[in-house]
């Protein structure tokens, strides 16, 4: 089969489950699939527009998807990790220990090239990815549970990210300890810290979030601060200036966030329009991400694609495996282990390929995310429409409570 054939067929199937209700549990999934096979075929779109050069993109994208999974957290979910630390910890712990060393095994069984091993490692030692919540929803996992995981090891990751890159890939190329620390707080904590507060501005019962006028002061505020930032000489800043566009980009997102909610009142709607919005947004920054890094390296990917593929398949199932393996062998409820399994086996794709990009400037250290962030995406999917259709855990387990 050609690949025309399959950039055609993809995107057949991603319609079709997008406009079928029993099939959107896999369509994300497929829509990454298209993602990733339409640059292979056809890389021109994806690399310029206008003389843009679309790699420009890839860290805001990345801080406006880690801006929506802000508005999803609550004080709520980092607590529940006090209160329920078994299953929290031993999800982490796999997560951060296991998945870093098997990427390192596996690149180094398929004897990938130095560049790339990199990546596959990187892959292991990001924090876990947001689609793994939905893909717990999907499975009947604890989505409480999933949520919780994906924020703690998130807010983990400017920790442990870069001492697991220092311990197994810096022998392999330099690796910055506080550049990579300072690129995750820029790419993905600001902007998670922003979406806590624009939370608050779209579900908060507070007196200020149900008036048109703080909602405005609140606008015109954070557009005033987040232009006074961007205006400061980047010299003067030293260091702090590596953050600044993830503080001005969160910023802005709030602003547009209450924006949005003043709108909503003003036409007593409802601000639930401006959450509904915000998954969508994210999903559609993560296809353009896997797109342009897909199109900037399809000679490449085109030659060793098919060695990664393995990697992929071989590193995801692993994640799954042990992940759920732990928990059975912890004596957990059905419901955690298949949510502990999701949240070991995915990783954020969107942060290692930034990661790549940003702190390692490696377009080879990014290729392993264009192709496992697309597999984990399908493999995902498929696992939790199979597990859905297992008997469901009997209703005595305990689960963890979103409230």
């Amino acid at each position: 089969m050609t690949l025309s054939a399959l950039v055609f067929l993809a995107l057949a199937a991603a319609l079709f489950c997008t406009l079928v209700p029993k099939g959107r549990g896999l369509a994300f999934g497929l829509w990454i699939v298209v993602a990733f096979l339409a640059p292979l075929k056809f890389p021109s779109p994806f690399l310029q527009l206008g003389g843009l050069d679309l790699a420009i993109l890839i860290v805001p994208l990345i801080q406006i998807i880690m801006f929506g999974m802000g508005t999803t957290l609550t004080a709520a979910d980092f607590s529940r990790a006090l209160r329920h630390p078994k299953p929290v910890f031993l999800g982490i712990a796999a997560q951060f220990l296991i998945m870093p060393l098997v990427g390192l095994g596996v690149g180094t069984a398929l004897r990938l090239e130095p560049e790339v091993l990199v990546g596959v490692i990187l892959i292991g030692s990001v924090s876990g990815g947001v689609a793994s919540n939905l893909m717990v929803y999907l499975a009947r996992g604890d989505v409480a549970l999933s949520v919780t995981m994906t924020a703690c090891s998130t807010l983990m990751s400017p920790l442990l990210t870069p001492l697991l890159m220092q311990w197994l890939a810096g022998a392999i190329v330099p690796i910055s300890f506080t550049g990579m620390m300072l690129s995750i707080l820029n790419m993905i904590i600001a902007p998670i810290v922003a979406g806590l507060f624009a939370h608050e501005i779209l579900y908060g019962s507070r007196d200020w979030t149900q008036r048109i006028a703080a909602l405005a002061m609140l606008a015109v505020g954070t557009l005033l601060a987040a232009a006074g930032l961007a205006g400061i000489d980047a010299e003067s800043l030293g260091k702090a200036a590596t953050v600044r566009s993830g503080i001005v980009v969160g910023l802005g997102l709030i602003a547009l966030v209450a924006v949005g909610k003043s709108i909503a009142l003003g036409f007593r709607s409802g601000a639930d329009w401006v959450g509904r919005a915000l998954p969508f947004v994210s999903m559609a920054g993560i296809w353009i991400i896997i797109a342009i890094i897909t199109a900037r390296s399809q000679e490449t990917l085109l030659s060793v694609g098919a060695i990664l593929f393995v990697a992929a398949i071989l590193h995801n199932a692993v994640g799954y495996l042990l992940g759920y393996g732990f928990g059975r062998l912890a004596r957990l409820p059905e419901r955690i282990c298949r949510t502990i399994a999701f949240e070991v086996g995915m990783q954020n794709g969107g942060m290692a390929a930034g990661l790549a990009m940003d702190a390692l400037k490696s377009a080879a250290a990014a290729l392993a995310p264009a192709v496992f962030g697309p597999w984990m995406n399908i493999s995902g999917s498929l696992l939790a429409s199979w597990w859905a259709g297992r008997p469901e855990p009997s209703e005595d387990e305990p689960v963890l409570s979103k409230h």
